[in-house]
């Protein structure tokens, strides 16, 4: 269920707490292959399903920064900002990739809320995302992703 914010009181109220996990996602060859295509990073770990079959992890596995990239469809499954005029990815602080993700696998997502910063612009928002295969002993992607709340 995605929680809202109406206010920034209230998301600053959410400070520490722990949203989720989102619904599940499988990440398929199809994606893998897609997103492959998009940024040119064509690494036979993630597209040649043959090769990768006798490779470290026997099959394929998600680029790191397709990981990183799905943090915008879960965190629309995990809350909502209905306050303020505009909603401003800002960048990422610290992003790791502690586990591998296999095709097929099942990922869901936790987000908190670790900062709220007030300046010129609205206020700049830390989130830290933790996306989680399932069944994996680490996680997959830990990062801190900013967004700007303005007006």
């Amino acid at each position: 269920m995605t929680r809202v914010f109406s206010s920034l009181d209230q998301l600053r109220d959410a400070l520490g707490e722990e949203i989720g996990p989102s619904a599940p996602l499988v990440v398929e060859q199809e994606r893998i292959d897609a997103f492959a295509d998009a940024t040119g990073d064509h690494q036979w770990i993630h597209v040649d399903t043959e090769r990768a079959a006798d490779g470290p992890y026997g099959t394929t596995i998600a680029h790191g920064f397709l990981t990183l990239s799905l943090i915008p469809l879960f965190g629309r499954d995990l809350y909502s900002i209905e306050f303020g005029s505009a909603r401003l990815n800002y960048g990422l602080n610290k992003v790791r990739f502690p586990a591998p993700v296999p095709v097929g696998s099942s990922l869901t997502a936790t987000v908190t809320f670790t900062d709220i910063a007030e300046g010129p612009a609205g206020a700049t928002v830390t989130a830290k995302y933790v996306i989680t295969a399932e069944g994996a002993a680490k996680p997959s992607c830990i990062a801190e992703f900013l967004v700007v709340v303005t007006g």
